[in-house]
């Protein structure tokens, strides 16, 4: 198990790596514009998921995702001489659903604010059911 610290600069290396190769040197047709958003390595090195989003269409997406498949070996190996260790963890693409979970929770705010915002034109509006007081105290009694 390697060092949290380690880890992360493994990580931290993959992503800048793989994000010159889309940039620079893979020409695939079929890439549209890939954001290479996260990379999470197992604590052995062995293994690195990288999140990506495509900017477009989910048929676009889709494309990408073949295209990255496609290029998985040519990836693997330039991001092994950048690392430089002794195994070259195997590399895993998987779209990033990060965007979609933000978009649907910035729809349901906003639903949120215009409810409030409803509730206060009718709250300003209201009136105390009876009178002031509802209540009856004792003493006056």
């Amino acid at each position: 198990m390697a060092d949290i610290n380690r880890q992360r600069k493994v990580e931290d290396r993959i992503q800048q790596t793989v994000a010159r190769l889309l940039e620079r040197r893979i020409k695939d047709p079929r890439l549209g514009f890939v954001t290479v958003t996260d990379v999470r390595v197992t604590g052995d090195l062995q293994h690195a998921t990288i999140f990506y989003t495509v900017l477009g269409s989910a048929d676009e997406a889709a494309k990408s995702a073949k295209a990255l498949e496609s290029a998985k070996g040519l990836i693997r190996s330039e991001v092994g001489k950048a690392l430089g260790i002794r195994l070259t963890p195997t590399i895993d693409f998987q779209a990033d659903s990060l965007p979609q979970a933000a978009a649907s929770i910035e729809d349901a705010l906003l639903r949120a604010r215009k409810a409030d915002e409803k509730l206060a034109q009718v709250a300003k509006n209201a009136e105390y059911a009876g009178g002031e007081d509802p209540y009856k105290r004792a003493e006056e009694e």
